[in-house]
């Protein structure tokens, strides 16, 4: 329970299975919500100009699911007509089109819906211990923190 009016649903996971954009949605059901706003984050051909090959994700899972209850905690003293938060992140490596993060926040009304997800993915990339290796076609790779948005190149 995240906050004194009623219970949130919640659901939190950091996995090396591919992310099931049904379930997080599934997840998300209530039937006091009259919005499921979904965010699907994946794996883009190009960044900056550069053409991906695929990517590889790690993360220090037990803080990371801290900090998706704490974004949850923070979604529930924000917006405390939301009924469900699910954040789902995944590890490993992932071709082109592979879903890397699922976002869905329940409410009775879009507004707070849209903004809540926002702030949740927002927040889950400033502040979650997990990082990416973009492999690009060259040859080279980069591993990039999300939680600290810095590039480090390696041939």
């Amino acid at each position: 329970m995240l906050n004194s009016s009623f219970p949130i649903k919640t659901s939190f996971e950091v996995t090396f299975a591919p992310l099931d954009l049904n379930r997080a949605y599934a997840l998300a059901e209530d039937g006091h919500n009259g919005a499921i706003v979904v965010m699907s984050g994946r794996v883009r051909q190009d960044t900056g100009g550069r053409a991906v090959r695929y990517l590889e994700y790690q993360a220090y899972e037990p803080m990371a699911l801290k900090v998706f209850e704490s974004i949850a905690q923070q979604i529930g003293q924000r917006w405390p007509i939301v009924r469900s938060i699910v954040i789902h992140h995944r590890t490993g490596k992932l071709d082109l089109g592979e879903i890397s993060v699922l976002i869905a926040i329940g409410a009775p009304h879009r507004a707070e819906a849209f903004a809540a997800c926002q702030y949740a993915i927002d927040t889950l990339k400033h502040e979650a211990p997990i990082w990416k290796k973009e492999f690009w076609a060259d040859g080279s790779s980069s591993w990039v923190s999300i939680a600290q948005c810095e590039t480090i190149t390696t041939a």
